[in-house]
């Protein structure tokens, strides 16, 4: 009978030993799923207007992300950055954290815009190139044409760039970053609706979503092909 208690008790030793050790790996594991949380985030426009440019800086590293908290157009400022000159209010702002989101960006970043003007999002965009990102833009003929559109730096820095043929308006507002983060709303990249239309972004992390996006962005890309275009007649072979 003591024989029987003995063994008992080493076991539950052996147990309670184990155990113990597989906390740490159990907090570890309930820490990970924490930190895997899909992201959400909601923006409205009018953005204050603030200072963006520590945000755009090229220092090779992508800038730190934010809590995924909405933003509108009252963010509270903060004190100005070190070294920057400049007058406008440092802070948070509806801009600023689109910003944020995009330069998250390591490896792709699509983007499909009805219009693109705005020269802070412009620079993001080339920003991401130069750091590597493979950036392909979708965007509508008309509008890349008009004065202060982006389109034309972004080509003269190397990015490609497809657009429609004046049948119907390509007027989709999205962007995916990395092909697991989703942007999209009612929002124009243009200074007009940041600082002054009443607007919303949807900033995600869903893989189902994220992926009816890419597939309807590659069906585009492949539509706006330039081989298609019609207005590019072709030379008969004699």
């Amino acid at each position: 009978m003591k024989r029987v208690s003995w063994q008992v008790a080493v076991g539950t030793a052996v147990g309670l030993a184990l155990a113990l050790e597989a906390v740490p790996a159990l907090l570890r594991w309930l820490q990970g799923r924490k930190k895997r949380r899909p992201r959400r985030e909601v923006l409205f426009f009018p953005s204050q207007v603030t200072c963006t440019e520590a945000l755009l800086q090229d220092s090779g590293a992508a800038p730190r992300r934010r809590p995924p908290l909405a933003a509108s157009a009252a963010s509270a400022p903060s004190e100005p950055a070190v070294g920057c000159p400049c007058s406008l209010p440092h802070g948070e702002s509806s801009l600023s954290r689109l910003l944020r989101a995009l330069l998250e960006a390591k490896a792709t970043l699509e983007l499909c815009l009805f219009a693109f003007s705005s020269p802070q999002l412009g620079r993001a965009v080339q920003l991401l190139h130069q750091r590597g990102v493979r950036v392909r833009v979708i965007t509508d003929c008309d509008y890349m044409a008009l004065n202060g559109s982006q389109i034309g730096l972004l080509r003269k820095a190397g990015i490609q760039v497809r657009h429609d043929q004046d049948l119907g308006y390509m007027h989709h507002k999205f962007a995916i970053v990395d092909k697991k983060l989703l942007i999209t709303g009612s929002l124009n990249w243009t200074t007009q609706a940041i600082q002054n239309n009443r607007e919303n972004v949807l900033i995600m992390e869903d893989e189902e979503y994220v992926k009816l996006f890419l597939k309807e962005f590659e069906r585009i890309w492949e539509e706006f092909n330039p081989t298609k275009y019609t207005f590019f007649p072709q030379k008969k072979s004699q």
